[in-house]
């Protein structure tokens, strides 16, 4: 007998009973639907921290002073003064380190000719703009000599920008005020986005550092008033590097408490991502023992189409048909009810998938793999439990199948 045959034979059973069939099915719909949206749920999950992380920067470790302690109160990260500008200069110097670069932050209204914003104003140097991956999309960054010779110019982000002069509009050229100072517009910085905690990076903007310190800081002093970000080939050795470097030029004994931090954000976006698999994988287990659960229920619906065609296959034998004949008649019905419930499921889930995603505001990322894994996975459903029905029919007695009522 012919596949065409077969699968034609096991179309046509399956059509008789079309219902029973649909609910048969289900299971294994319900399952696979769930398998793709749970996956491309964590998927979505994994993507918004790979991106969130990336736009912060590459391999990046940010070091900051410590915190200082009167009276038994401890203030918090960053208000102890303990990184110095040798610090820095002793830090660029490290092997593991690609580029360095201090920045200074204070608030206040930036002033056009026609509006004003309050933002955060930040003084750097021109490597920042290399260590954080950030280009500008109209017009330069800050330049070594901006920073030398202490230039009152400064770099936009793209929300300061349309807050200040519109959507869409070149502020190159244009002055604007901070504290009363007159500032030249010399860029504006590509957007960025969102942090993972939800601040805007472009709400932002960039003054050399010794400019920041003369007219916002109020001088620049021996100690650092910010903090530094570090670009390294290696961020794990880095760390070390420039832990151990901190801590011999700050003359820190062993056993002491370092007098800064270094956050390792390639460690924190890690963490955060296997935390995302994680629950990824738990979900799509949970998943996949509804799919089990709809194999079981082929298993038991194809017992019963055995029982209840008992007389069929006692005449199909008869009339010449082999055991190897029904065995493969049975089969594929069971795999023609998993595959088919596969495909619906895969439809059903990815439809959910992009609806949760639209409604809840939920990031969606499928992954072709995963949809063929889950159609893979209900054919082989469909063989292991519908391979037991199947022998059972293929080993009946003509004889005693033609005599059952």
């Amino acid at each position: 007998m012919s596949p065409t045959v077969t699968l034609r034979i096991a179309t046509r059973a399956l059509q008789r009973n079309g219902l029973r069939s649909f609910l048969t099915a289900l299971g294994v719909i319900i399952g696979v639907a769930a398998v793709i949206t749970m996956t491309a749920i964590g998927e979505g999950a994994k993507a918004r921290i790979v991106e969130a992380f990336a736009s912060m920067g590459t391999n990046l470790l940010v070091i900051m002073p410590g915190s200082t302690s009167l009276g038994g109160v401890r203030g918090g990260s960053g208000s102890m003064a303990s990184i110095t500008w040798e610090d820095l200069a002793a830090i660029r110097k490290e092997p593991q380190v690609r580029s360095a670069a201090a920045l200074l932050r204070s608030t206040a209204s930036l002033i056009s000719d026609s509006s004003n914003w309050s933002t955060t104003v930040q003084g750097t140097s021109a490597e920042y703009f290399d260590v954080r991956n950030w280009p500008t999309s109209i017009g330069t960054p800050l330049s070594a000599s901006d920073v030398d010779s202490g230039a009152k110019v400064i770099v936009l982000g793209q929300t300061v920008a349309t807050q200040l002069f519109g959507e869409g509009v070149n502020p190159v050229g244009q002055t604007v005020r901070v504290r009363q100072v007159p500032f030249t517009v010399i860029g504006v910085a590509s957007r960025k986005g969102q942090s993972p905690q939800g601040q805007d990076y472009d709400d932002t903007a960039f003054v050399p550092q010794t400019t920041f310190a003369q007219k916002i800081q109020g001088g620049l002093g021996k100690y650092l008033q910010g903090t530094i970000f570090v670009a390294a080939y290696d961020t794990g050795r880095a760390q070390v590097a420039v832990e151990a470097l901190l801590r011999e030029r700050h003359q820190i004994r062993e056993g002491d408490e370092s007098d800064f931090s270094i956050r390792n954000l390639a460690e924190i976006a890690s963490a955060q991502q296997q935390g995302t698999e994680t629950m990824t994988t738990l979900l799509a287990s949970v998943a996949l023992v509804s799919l089990l659960v709809g194999g079981i229920g082929i298993m038991n619906i194809m017992l019963v189409s055995v029982t209840e065609r008992t007389r069929e296959i006692g005449v199909r034998m008869a009339l010449g048909a082999k055991p190897r004949h029904v065995l493969a008649q049975f089969l594929v019905e069971a795999l023609v009810l998993s595959i088919a419930g596969g495909l619906l499921g895969i439809g059903l889930g990815i439809g959910v998938a992009m609806l949760l995603g639209e409604r809840l505001g939920w990031p969606v990322l499928f992954q072709p793999y995963i949809i063929m894994l889950s159609a893979g996975f209900s054919a082989l459903v469909g063989i292991v439990f519908g391979l037991y029905p199947a022998r059972k029919a293929s080993r009946l007695d003509p004889i005693e199948a033609l005599r059952y009522e």
